[in-house]
């Protein structure tokens, strides 16, 4: 008994070392880079800033949120990725519930005609002159109607329906006389929250990191989301952190703050789903394929 007890306690050691060290390899890169954003960026390029931010300034910080266009830029994004996610949600639930029902015999076709759309393409010329052709370009609909459903999320919620919603549920509500648009609303959704809150949780994020939609489709300056606004901060600030356009000392005073802009840019682009992710995490820990019917 004491040799395996002695055993199980090396073991849970072991095991705790381990996961510590994972756990560290993931967490420091994003603690030093909140530590560099109010850091001198001297001391962190020349590798003296480890533990603690050294040389503590909030430059970087304030150099970010004095532009105008920051505010702006958070107004359209949280717009896109809001309205975007909903429509999402619109289009990708009742889509793969429709989908799951075996009576409904169409369902082989149009899932292969969806299934195709994800090994071809036109690619981007064509693509971008069906965007103009559509009038969609340089309007905030370009963020929304052509992403509206995700085909990789469509085969898993179209999964999940018809695989954890057992059809003997749909018949007793059927015989109390409710209709698959009752059922869908107040039996499939309700047992499906895991499910819509990770999918929700990716098309959000898809939404809020997508820079290269209005890279391509986008020339009014008014409707350029977060991403791309953080990208000119970062490519005007190392521009003049050269000291291109300006004199050597310009360029110099630029240098010592130009990592702090880099990682506050970093930071500023990511907090908001940072902070979102825990409230959803929950979720995660359930997973997608969650029965409402065990044994």
């Amino acid at each position: 008994m004491k040799a395996a007890r002695g055993r199980e306690l090396l073991f849970q050691v072991v095991l705790f070392a381990v996961c510590s060290l994972i756990f560290l390899v993931i967490a420091y890169p994003l603690y030093f880079i909140i530590i560099a954003s109010v850091s001198d960026s001297t001391l962190v390029s020349t590798g003296k800033v480890y533990l603690f931010p050294k040389g503590f300034s909030l430059f970087g910080y304030k150099e970010i949120f004095q532009d105008e266009r920051i505010w702006t830029g958070y107004r359209n994004t949280l717009f896109y990725t809001v309205f975007g996610t909903l429509v999402n949600l619109l289009f990708t639930l009742p889509a793969a519930y429709v989908l799951s029902r075996r009576e409904f015999r169409a369902r082989r076709f149009i899932m292969l005609a969806f299934v195709v759309t994800m090994f071809f393409n036109g690619g981007l010329i064509p693509t971008y002159l069906l965007m103009k052709d559509l009038h969609l370009t340089n309007t905030f609909w370009v963020f929304i109607l052509p992403f509206s459903v995700n085909v990789f999320f469509l085969i898993i919620a179209r999964t999940f329906f018809e695989t954890s919603l057992p059809r003997e549920l749909y018949e007793a509500a059927a015989i109390d006389g409710c209709s698959h648009f009752r059922f869908f609303f107040q039996v499939a959704i309700p047992l499906s929250r895991a499910l819509v809150a990770v999918i929700g949780l990716y098309y959000l994020v898809g939404h809020w990191n997508d820079f290269f939609t209005a890279l391509i489709y986008i020339r009014d300056n008014n409707l350029q989301p977060l991403q791309i606004i953080l990208r000119d901060i970062l490519l005007s600030n190392q521009v003049f952190s050269s000291g291109a356009g300006t004199g050597g000392d310009a360029g110099g005073y630029a240098q010592r703050y130009a990592d702090q802009i880099k990682y506050g840019v970093i930071i500023v682009s990511t907090l908001p789903i940072l902070v979102l992710y825990p409230f959803i995490q929950k979720y995660f820990d359930k997973g997608v394929m969650i029965g409402s019917i065990k044994g």
